[in-house]
């Protein structure tokens, strides 16, 4: 184990210290090998009382169950704050290789540690974090794990039966920041489990856990959102392709598709996240764009030279942008052979009106993109942006997701 100074000391005290082991393995096993994390874990029954090292007693008013004693947690709080407790202090589960330079270090990246702490008007900004881990508490967040990944002293106060007597977390903010937090609205055994969530949650957060900071800039709820789905090897998998622009080399298209597609996932799954980035302001333009449109498909049966498809197309992207229609792609392909709708009808239509046959010939437009204008608006507005007098038929349609 390293002899670094630590960048987060964690005490965590339990009457049942083994249920930390998961702590040493992995990646907080890892931080541990390498000085960044250290761990220790109090048995509360070292305060216990009488030959059974009782920690608990009946609740006032009655009631069922055991409320866990304040003359019992007090002076276990007071020595882990003093650091006078014993303690057991955890080790790495196995030896990890670090003799590979991992990709911040290959690439000369500098820590970039998160810049929130949650210290509260009238706290010593200095004392240690007490955590206690209830159904009663505030709901653990990503932005939590982001300000405590700055904390310097950690303590985690794991309760059991009915909970703790409350007058012990009264009496710890006279050197604690106490904070009660809960990771969900159900209720477990005790407060074990909870603090390995909150301890990987906010160790994979400190800077140096993680060989690449962009991993855990881009989480979900980083940024508010749910995170984009992920692929990798093989292109195909059982009949099913990866995203095809996964693999266009454009990084810009890659960020585009990663973002909507989170925009995607989060409406679909937890749009109430949605709704409080727009309270917030937390998005952009485009973003705001993208989950009020829908993707359509615009196709035109048009009497048009390909000679001016050039121009054309240039025109239909700045008009239908002004109007809520944004492209993806448009094509112009000239007709050959049998059509759908009857070119003769376009043909004898522009005959009537000019006394002539058309000199352009018969051509498909066929233009993809997102709109919020409904699908008679939306082929209103490609119309109106091609050049007067163009003689059309076709329509617009909505597309499903997946086509």
């Amino acid at each position: 184990m390293s002899s670094h100074i630590p960048q987060l000391r964690l005490d965590v005290i339990t009457i049942f210290p083994e249920y930390l082991e998961p702590l040493r393995h992995a990646l907080l096993g890892k931080a541990i090998e390498q000085g960044i994390l250290q761990v220790g874990v109090h048995n509360l029954r070292d305060w216990g009382q009488g030959n059974h090292k009782s920690v608990d007693a009946p609740p006032l008013g009655g009631g069922p169950g055991m409320v866990m004693k304040p003359d019992v947690w007090g002076p276990a709080l007071d020595a882990v704050a003093a650091g006078t407790s014993n303690t057991d202090e955890l080790t790495t589960a196995a030896a990890h290789r670090n003799d590979k330079v991992r990709h911040d270090q290959r690439n000369d990246v500098a820590p970039r540690p998160y810049d929130a702490r949650d210290v509260r008007d009238g706290e010593d900004p200095d004392a240690p974090l007490l955590l206690v881990p209830t159904p009663a508490g505030t709901p653990f967040s990503q932005a939590d794990a982001q300000a405590w990944s700055r904390e310097r002293h950690i303590v985690v106060a794991c309760g059991r039966y009915e909970g703790i007597d409350q007058r012990v977390f009264e009496d710890a903010a006279t050197r604690y920041r106490v904070r009660e937090v809960s990771i969900g609205d159900y209720v477990l055994i005790g407060g074990e489990v909870a603090t390995l969530v909150i301890a990987e949650a906010v160790t994979r957060l400190i800077p140096g856990v993680l060989g690449n900071t962009q991993s855990h800039e881009d989480d979900s709820f980083s940024d508010g959102l749910l995170e984009a789905p992920s692929y990798t090897k093989p292109r195909s998998w059982r009949g099913i392709d990866a995203p095809e622009v996964l693999f266009s080399g454009d990084h810009g298209k890659v960020e585009r598709w990663r973002r909507q597609a989170s925009l995607s996932r989060t409406q679909a799954v937890r749009p109430d996240l949605v709704a409080r980035a727009r309270e917030r302001d937390e998005l952009t333009d485009e973003d705001t764009f993208y989950l009020d449109s829908r993707p359509v498909i615009t196709g035109l049966d048009v009497l048009l030279d390909p000679r001016s498809w050039s121009k054309v197309r240039k025109r239909l992207r700045r008009e239908l942008a002004k109007v809520g229609y944004r492209i993806d792609n448009a094509t112009l392909t000239e007709r050959k052979g049998p059509v759908c709708f009857e070119p003769s009808m376009l043909e004898q239509v522009y005959e009537q009106e000019h006394g002539r046959a058309p000199a352009e010939p018969l051509c498909q437009l066929e233009i993809t993109g997102r709109t919020t204008l409904s699908n008679a608006e939306a082929t209103k507005a490609v119309v109106a942006a091609l050049p007067r007098g163009t003689q059309w038929v076709g329509t617009t349609r909505s597309l499903d997701s997946h086509e």
